[in-house]
C-alpha cells in the first residue's frame, strides 16, 4: 500500500511523470528491423527445407527460430503479420511503407531486400538439390549407454535448463554413432548457422590458398582502403580471420543487424569502421573482421562461389546466403543441416583431404588450431583463425577446435580423436547450451 500511494504523490506533482511511466512505441527503425528478422528467416527456414527435399512449418518457425530472440525485436516480431509467396516472404510493419521482403536467389538462399523496395516476386521456386547421401551407421567404439545418456540429457535440459536441443550427431571413425532430432526436425532440414558461418569463412578462404589466390599474411585487399595515407590498408588476411583488426568494434560480437536484417550492403558498411588500436594487438570477437576478409577474396568467387567448394564436400542442404547487392554474408548467414555441418568437420579431420585430393593448404588444420594472435581475456576457449580452441579446456584434447555459433550452433572437431560432435539448437535469450560439458561426456563415453 505505501509503495502504491507514493507512486500517486509523484503522479500527481508532475503532470509530466505519467508519461515517463508509459514505455515508449518502439521506433520506425526498430520496428523495419524486426520486420526484416521475421522476413528473412522464415523465408531461409521454408524455402531451404522445400529445396533440401524436407518441409517446415510457420508454426514450428514461430515456436523455434522466432522465439527468444533479441528482447527488443522479440514482441514485435511475435505479433507482425506475415505473408508466404512462392519465392519470397513478406512482413508488413508500418501502414505508410511497403512490407519488408525476403527473396530467394537459386544458389544463394533468401536475401533481405532494403528497407522500401516496392518489387515483386523477382525468383523462381528453389530447385530440389540431389538427395543426400548419409554417413555410414555403427556402433561407438566406447559406451554406448552412456553415449545415449549424454545425447537425451541435450535434449532433455541436462545441459543447460531452458535451451532448445534441436539435432544432434556424432562421427566416429567416419560413422555415425549417434544422430538424433527434436520433433519437426531432421536430416533433410538445414538451420541457420550463426556464427559457424565465420569458421566456414575460413574454410573458403582456406580453399582460395590453396589454389593460389588468396595470402593470408598479405594485406587484405579491401579497395575502400587504398587510398594513401590510410592506416587500414595494412591489415592482413590473417588479422581479420584472427579478430584482431585493430578496427573499431562498439558492441559485443559487433552486432551487424543493419547487414543481417536491415538491407544494407555488406560493401555498404563493414569498410567504414576506423581503427582503434594497432591491428594484430587486441582480440575483439566482431562480425566486421570475417565480412572484410570475406569480401577481400570475393574477386575469387565468379569462378569458385561457396557453393562450389560445399557441393564437392557433399553439404548439398548447405546455402550461403548474401545481401541482396550480391555481396556472401559468411560471418553468419548460412543454413546447413547437421549432416552437412558434420561433413564440414570431417574435412578437418582428413587435414583437408578428399577422396585424395587436397581442398585445403597442407598444414592449414594447424595454423586455424594455432593461437598465434592475441587471445580472448577470459573463458574456456583460446581463439585461432575462424575456430574456437579448446586448448583452455580441461578434459579435452588440446588439437580440438569448434565452431561456435548464436542460439546454440556447435561443430566440435577432435583430430586426436577422429571424431565430430555436431550440436544444433535454438536456445532462447539468456538460457544457453553448456557446450563444453557436453563434449566431455560425449568424448568420455567414446573413450
Amino acid at each position: 500500500m505505501r509503495t502504491l500511494i507514493l507512486a500517486t504523490a509523484i503522479l500527481t506533482a508532475s503532470p509530466f511523470a505519467a508519461f515517463a511511466q508509459t514505455p515508449a512505441a518502439p521506433s520506425a527503425s526498430v520496428r523495419a528491423m524486426a520486420a526484416g528478422y521475421k522476413a528473412l528467416t522464415v523465408c531461409s527456414a521454408l524455402k531451404t527445407a522445400e529445396a533440401a527435399g524436407g518441409t517446415r512449418t510457420l508454426e514450428s518457425i514461430e515456436a523455434n527460430e522466432l522465439t527468444g530472440i533479441y528482447p527488443e525485436l522479440d514482441p514485435l516480431v511475435r505479433e507482425m503479420p506475415v505473408e508466404v509467396f512462392p519465392a519470397r516472404v513478406a512482413v508488413a510493419w508500418d501502414d505508410a511503407m511497403p512490407p519488408r521482403s525476403a527473396v530467394w536467389r537459386d544458389g544463394h538462399g533468401c536475401s533481405i531486400m532494403p528497407v522500401g523496395w516496392r518489387g515483386e516476386q523477382i525468383a523462381i521456386l528453389p530447385p530440389r538439390r540431389p538427395s543426400d547421401q548419409a554417413f555410414a551407421g555403427g556402433e561407438p567404439v566406447g559406451n554406448a549407454a552412456l553415449l545415449n545418456e549424454a545425447v537425451e540429457q541435450a535434449f532433455e535440459g541436462g545441459y543447460g535448463a531452458g535451451s532448445n536441443t534441436t539435432a544432434v550427431l556424432v562421427l566416429q571413425n567416419d560413422r555415425v554413432v549417434a544422430e538424433e532430432y527434436a520433433l519437426g526436425f531432421g536430416p533433410d532440414t538445414p538451420q541457420r548457422t550463426w556464427s559457424v558461418a565465420k569458421s566456414l569463412a575460413g574454410t573458403v578462404i582456406g580453399a582460395a590458398v590453396q589454389r593460389g589466390q588468396a595470402d593470408v599474411n598479405a594485406p587484405a585487399a579491401i579497395g575502400d582502403w587504398s587510398r594513401e595515407g590510410d592506416p587500414r590498408a595494412a591489415i592482413t588476411l590473417d588479422q581479420l580471420m584472427r579478430m584482431a583488426s585493430g578496427l573499431t568494434s562498439d558492441t559485443a560480437g559487433n552486432r551487424t543487424d543493419a547487414l543481417y536484417f536491415g538491407g544494407v550492403g555488406v560493401d555498404e558498411q563493414v569498410t567504414t569502421w576506423p581503427l582503434i588500436t594497432t591491428p594484430g594487438t587486441r582480440f575483439r570477437y566482431a562480425n566486421n573482421d570475417i565480412l572484410l576478409g570475406i569480401l577481400a577474396i570475393a574477386p575469387t568467387f565468379e569462378a569458385h562461389p561457396p557453393a562450389e567448394l560445399f557441393r564437392r564436400l557433399g553439404m548439398n542442404d548447405t546455402w550461403a546466403e548474401t545481401d541482396w547487392r550480391g555481396n556472401y554474408m559468411l560471418s553468419s548467414q548460412v543454413w546447413s543441416t547437421a549432416r552437412d555441418l558434420a561433413r564440414f568437420g570431417r574435412l578437418y579431420l582428413n587435414d583437408g583431404m578428399l577422396d585424395g585430393q587436397r581442398i585445403l593448404p597442407e598444414g592449414w588444420r594447424d595454423y586455424v588450431s594455432r593461437p598465434s594472435g592475441p587471445q580472448p581475456p577470459s573463458g574456456e576457449q583460446g581463439y585461432g583463425a575462424t575456430f574456437w580452441l579448446f586448448n583452455r579446456s580441461e578434459g579435452i584434447p588440446a588439437d580440438a577446435i569448434s565452431a561456435n555459433g548464436n542460439r546454440g550452433q556447435y561443430v566440435i572437431i577432435v583430430p586426436s580423436r577422429n571424431i565430430v560432435i555436431v550440436r544444433r539448437g535454438e536456445d532462447p535469450a539468456g538460457k544457453p547450451f553448456n557446450f563444453i560439458p557436453f563434449t566431455r561426456d560425449v568424448l568420455a563415453a567414446l573413450d
